[in-house]
């Protein structure tokens, strides 16, 4: 599982030309599944995202986790392009990206298992949707990470 984690002033995800979900203050969250992931995946990935100190304290030094900061959300959006295989030529291969019927669920936990640490409601993309997502990165502070890579 592969994540793109951005440090937002906003965040908004629209379909067919209507609101669906928005944060202020907060982080984007783009997540990419493969079939070799299962629950420690998410619960690896969303421990990480819930403590990582990427907020800036009192003296302006990245210090603080989300859930220091008051009224922080999250928006979680799917993004099968996040496990493209650029190795050959110029067109990205996506056969790692599962399939709907593994990848729906697993994004659905991902999501749950991030509102439960957090401790509030997460806003979410609608899996497979043709999204637009605008952002206002705030840093920018932009952090990737890949469960099965933890060095990445």
């Amino acid at each position: 599982m592969r994540v793109v984690i951005q440090r937002v002033k906003n965040a908004s995800v629209d379909i067919d030309g209507k609101r669906k979900s928005e944060i202020g203050v907060g982080l984007l969250v783009l997540v990419g599944i493969e079939d070799r992931d299962g629950d420690e995946d998410i619960d690896f990935l969303c421990r990480k995202i819930i403590a990582m100190r990427i907020f800036d304290d009192a003296d302006g030094v990245m210090n603080l986790p989300i859930t220091d900061i008051s009224d922080a959300g999250i928006l979680v959006v799917s993004q099968f392009t996040l496990m493209a295989s650029t190795k050959k030529g110029n067109r990205p291969s996506y056969i790692r990206a599962s399939r709907p019927e593994f990848a729906i669920p697993m994004y659905e936990h991902f999501c749950h298992r991030l509102e439960t640490l957090l401790g509030r409601p997460v806003a979410t993309g609608t899996f497979g949707a043709d999204m637009q997502v605008s952002l206002i990165n705030d840093g920018p502070v932009t952090i990737i990470m890949d469960s099965h890579d933890k060095d990445f």
